[in-house]
């Protein structure tokens, strides 16, 4: 059998595969597809993914200083700061999104694995770095007191003892302080001074109010699971009081759920089905790209990104705070010129001088290139231009690259031929191209999660999010459940492919306003003492 032969069959068999999954679909499927807002032909299209893969991308370089990324000097950082001051005092809605679903489960990794462990002391060095610096954390109070609760003792006691266990039990299981099971944003991270402890979401609430806020109103929405929506709004409820007294703000702080129309389902390795014990169909969330639909429901002008995480005590946000109003005057000022060309475009009144201006802006300040532009007739220029101009906008503050794991800033060609910054993840990337592999792996820079954008057009209409998303970039992952291996599907990222078809501008900030929390250890590190030692 020829090559192309023996391909033809096996496309042909797996297409017969999908028509069988369908067709082998029952009534209980269909209302379970249904309730979740799935339509038949949207399960289809995910099947057919599965069948298919998705491509890799055609990358013409990493972005770099000079080559995509923006480094702006003082002067230039001053002048941002102060149009982002103007924009934000005249009136507009600026909100602050925060993808905070992630249970804390990951984070201590290492420590549900000394439980299981067969030796009572700590041995490893993550174990024994834990317990070293057990006194710094922020949660080392509340846990102290479960202790006694729970065993009558104090950590101190404890320890002296040789009872690690008992005191990783009282932070992780539920009848303790059930960190193991919260949601990220609602433990404790950070202590003060004056004895109080704040949860990352409390400092989100802080930054809101510092460099978000407009005419005295701080709006913050938070997309969190099921399982703990109701866990945030008490929290809220107890918190936003005194911090609207403390900055002199009024917080309107909203949440909203991944939706289960966003969830995919998962298939058997050979692509049929995969169903649970009870014989439903499994279906996973489909990954923060997701959370497209969440903020395409965000009604403002300016909406601030930035992961629960990453956030630091008050004694070190001088550099957050002062890089995010220059992302956002970044932002704005290229929104005004944006805008000032789409008038002049859309009037009518324009002649090729002008339309050459507009190109040199859209290439260098946007840059967003065409390569074969000077091709195009006047007509068909001004369809092009107005097409590329008139679409969400968002600038993503990049950092130099030190060896974290996750995604980067490069220039990559489109479906349509043009070539565009964008934010890479490994899985994008075909690791058999030794050329792209060494882009990646060489890139200067990398992405922390810092996005400022704009997702409303000149005449204030808000754009349909979901319209400008790349759905070829999702990518397929090997799983299991109860011992049993299945394939699930991710869709393109939030800022991966989900703003795919974005005007996307990189700056350079800090390094010092990127600090996630992985693991319960890195609570250790001086970025997140809020008490100077």
């Amino acid at each position: 059998m020829s090559k192309n032969v023996f391909i033809f069959v096996m496309l042909f068999i797996l297409n017969i595969k999908i028509i069988k999954n369908l067709s082998d679909m029952n009534q209980q499927d269909l209302k379970q597809i249904s309730e979740r807002g799935i339509s038949e032909e949207k399960l289809e299209v995910q099947l057919e993914q599965f069948k298919t893969g998705f491509p890799f991308l055609h990358l013409e370089g990493a972005a770099a200083v000079g080559k995509g990324i923006v480094a702006p000097s003082e002067e230039e950082q001053k002048k941002y700061i102060s149009a982002w001051d103007e924009y934000k005092n005249s009136g507009r809605k600026i909100t602050k999104f925060v993808p905070a679903s992630g249970a804390a489960s990951r984070m201590f990794k290492n420590l549900f694995a000394f439980l299981d462990a067969d030796y009572n002391e700590p041995t490893t060095d993550f174990e024994k770095t834990f317990f070293d610096g057990i006194k710094k954390f922020a949660f080392r109070k509340a846990l102290c007191g479960k202790c006694k609760e729970l065993y009558g003792k104090s950590i101190k006691e404890l320890i002296a003892e040789g009872e690690y266990k008992k005191i990783v039990s009282a932070l992780l299981k539920p009848e303790g302080l059930n960190y193991g099971q919260l949601p990220k944003g609602l433990l404790l991270f950070h202590e003060y001074e004056d004895g109080t402890c704040r949860t990352p979401m409390e400092e989100h609430l802080v930054e809101a109010a510092l460099y978000a806020s407009s005419d005295g109103k701080a709006n913050v929405h938070f997309t969190v699971s099921h399982d703990h929506i109701e866990l945030f709004k008490k929290k809220v409820s107890e918190k936003k009081d005194f911090y609207e007294k403390k900055f002199n703000v009024k917080y309107d702080i909203t949440f909203s759920e991944q939706k289960p129309s966003t969830d995919t389902v998962a298939v058997n390795p050979d692509n049929t089905l995969f169903r649970n014990a009870d014989g439903s169909l499994l279906f996973r969330p489909g990954g923060h790209g997701a959370l497209i639909e969440n903020l395409n429901e965000i009604d403002s002008d300016v909406i601030f990104i930035k992961n629960i995480d990453n956030v630091v005590p008050d004694r070190l946000k001088h550099d957050t705070v002062v890089w995010k109003q220059v992302i956002a005057g970044v932002l704005v000022s290229l929104q005004a010129k944006n805008f000032e060309y789409l008038k002049v475009l859309d009037s009518g009144h324009y002649n090729h001088a002008k339309l050459e201006e507009i190109i040199r802006f859209l290439q260098r300040d946007l840059c967003c290139r065409k390569p074969d532009i000077k091709d195009l007739e006047d007509a068909d220029l001004v369809i092009y231009l107005r097409k590329k101009l008139n679409r969400p906008m968002r600038v993503c503050g990049v950092v130099k690259n030190v060896g974290e794991p996750g995604g980067g800033p490069f220039l990559v060609y489109n479906s349509d031929g043009t070539i565009s910054l964008q934010i890479l993840e490994s899985s994008q990337i075909d690791k058999n191209n030794k050329e792209y592999m060494d882009m990646f792996t060489h890139g200067t820079h990398f992405n922390p999660v810092d996005l400022v954008c704009a997702t409303k057009d000149y005449k204030g209409k808000s754009f349909n999010l979901p319209d400008y998303v790349d759905k070829t970039t999702g990518f397929i992952s090997s799983k299991s459940k109860n011992g049993r291996e299945l394939r699930a599907l991710e869709l393109p990222g939030l800022w991966n492919g989900a703003m795919s078809d974005w005007n996307t501008v990189f700056v350079e900030v800090p390094l010092s306003t990127f600090n996630p929390v992985k693991t319960v250890n890195d609570l250790l590190r001086d970025a997140h003492q809020g008490i100077q030692k």
